[in-house]
């Protein structure tokens, strides 16, 4: 499931992260092993179908979210080598996967993700924290592949707004509230198999799927083992690289097969449970 090229950044792939905050594009499947993944997201899709179409975006989130936790052959990709050696690049060698996400684009879907920086309410301290979006379609123009404002991550977090936005696939419909210099943009195009990195406190979104064919992607937010996390109760993570010498989340065991059990989905639900405890106050209003 790898090519034998290293994946580790080299040093102007690291100016690029550090001065502009984000590089791509990064090879870490072959196409045909994309391709293969894809297809075996179409079918989780399509097995959870019923439940999504009666959703907004942001509810997708009850599938789509740390789908890691549930299937062997989503834990295969997060701790990938491939993956890994470029995330070490910029982390360093004791790496947690925090969270994941799928963000599908079915043909002509009106999804969309608004300008917005994680970084405002993620609540992870130090920063030290990057996103990899990892390809397993063609993310063009087109189908609605991401795209991040160069440099966004320096200086002062902008202000956002909740606006529950009924096709906007962020939990809260968060938006940026001033204007983002939409010409300054950079399209994140990615064939299969290709990822991106980008840091946590970039502006960053996508648009809708215009185009034909679906826009597949997965964003896995790995940070290192020393960040704390905001919140009232210890939040998940998994290990998978070096070790954890601070014990700030508590460290979960990948799915064992691709069989989901009713201890698979009692495990995800804790890690649902306990993110939206720390990052969705109670009594926020819900669209």
């Amino acid at each position: 499931m790898v090519s034998s090229c290293s994946t580790r950044l080299r040093g102007e792939q690291k100016a690029q992260y550090r001065d502009q905050g984000f590089c791509f594009p990064i090879r870490v499947f072959d196409e045909s092993e994309a391709l293969e993944l894809c297809t075996r997201f179409h079918a989780y899709f399509s097995a959870n179908w019923d439940q999504i179409k009666t959703l907004p975006a942001r509810g997708h989130n009850s599938v789509l979210l740390e789908t890691h936790t549930l299937l062997n052959w989503v834990h295969r990709i997060v701790s990938h080598p491939q993956v890994l050696d470029a995330v070490e690049s910029i982390l360093g060698p004791n790496l947690l996967v925090w969270s994941s996400a799928w963000f599908p684009k079915m043909p002509g879907d009106k999804k969309y993700i608004s300008w917005h920086q994680d970084a405002t309410y993620w609540g992870l301290h130090p920063p030290n924290a990057t996103t990899a979006w990892i390809a397993m379609s063609e993310s063009n123009l087109e189908n609605g592949c991401m795209r991040v404002v160069p440099g966004t991550h320096h200086g002062p977090l902008l202000p956002q707004v909740e606006t529950y936005a009924w096709n906007n696939a962020l939990s809260r419909g968060q938006e940026i509230a001033v204007d983002v210099d939409e010409s300054k943009a950079v399209d994140m195009v990615l064939s299969p198999g290709e990822m991106s990195l980008h840091h946590i406190g970039m502006v960053h979104g996508s648009k809708a799927n215009a185009s034909d064919q679906p826009r597949i992607g997965l964003a896995v937010r790995y940070i290192s083992t020393e960040v704390v996390q905001d919140g009232a109760v210890q939040q998940c993570a998994v290990l998978v690289r070096g070790k954890d010498a601070f014990g700030h989340f508590h460290i979960i065991e990948p799915p064992g097969d691709d069989r989901i059990s009713s201890e698979d989905e009692a495990r995800r639900s804790e890690v649902l449970r306990r993110m939206r405890s720390n990052l969705a106050p109670e009594g926020a209003p819900k669209g």
